[in-house]
């Protein structure tokens, strides 16, 4: 049997507090394998963005560690992680995170200059991807000159720029009205299968949770899955 492509190991994570500890949760575990596509669901303020940017090497866990491709990211420095993150792991957000003065293809391209491709080959493989989520037409657009979903088009498509093999979105359709949800899960998932993704999708919506093959369920800082 293959490697899972994520695996989360007696994972923790606390915050320090003025007269104590926030214990998040504690000796999770998780695995994803190859070409799966998750949700992990639960109330607002349970730890579920937390247990996402864990995933993805964005923060540092108190105890336990992540395997990605049955690296130890934590065993890694920072440059080293900071490589993984931009080569191998693409992140959706709820509120976008586009930068305001940079065009579509800009902000598309960015992720490729930071890995150290020169612009002109990051704008042409940019404008590729655009095209793939549908908005080679707005290339030129700022994010201001963009629809909510337009928006989430270009950072679905920023994620991808760099062939990830893992996709994390994090409450991607929370700032959509449904229908304009509905639009982007459909792309996401149409991407997750052509392009060869394993893809986690944080959320508290039960509909976006039927769009996945596992559903697990974050609650009083325990994981397990339910569907």
């Amino acid at each position: 049997m293959s490697e899972p492509l994520v695996r989360a190991v007696n994972l923790g994570r606390d915050y320090p507090l003025p007269d104590g500890v926030l214990q998040v949760f504690s000796g999770l575990q998780f695995e994803l394998e190859q070409g799966d596509v998750a949700a992990i669901m639960g109330v607002s303020g349970v730890g579920k963005t937390t247990l996402l940017n864990l995933l993805g090497a964005l923060d540092r866990p108190t105890e336990g560690t992540v395997y990605i491709d049955g690296v130890d990211v934590f065993a890694r420095d920072g440059k080293d992680l900071a490589r993984i993150r931009n080569e191998k792991i693409g992140f959706v957000f709820q509120f976008f995170h586009l930068l305001p003065e940079f065009t579509a293809l800009e902000n598309v391209a960015l992720p490729l200059m930071i890995g150290g491709r020169k612009r002109p080959e990051a704008l042409e493989r940019a404008a590729g991807v655009l095209a793939e989520v549908g908005l080679a037409h707005k290339a030129r657009s700022r994010p201001s000159q963009m629809s909510g979903g337009e928006q989430q088009r270009v950072a679905l498509a920023r994620a991808l720029a760099n062939g990830p093999r893992l996709l994390l979105a994090d409450e991607p359709t929370g700032n959509l009205d449904w229908k304009t949800g509905e639009f982007i899960l459909d792309l996401l998932l149409d991407l997750h299968r052509r392009l060869g993704l394993s893809s986690i999708l944080v959320t508290h919506n039960d509909k976006v949770a039927r769009y996945c093959g596992k559903v697990f369920a974050l609650e009083q800082g325990t994981l397990k899955r339910i569907s």
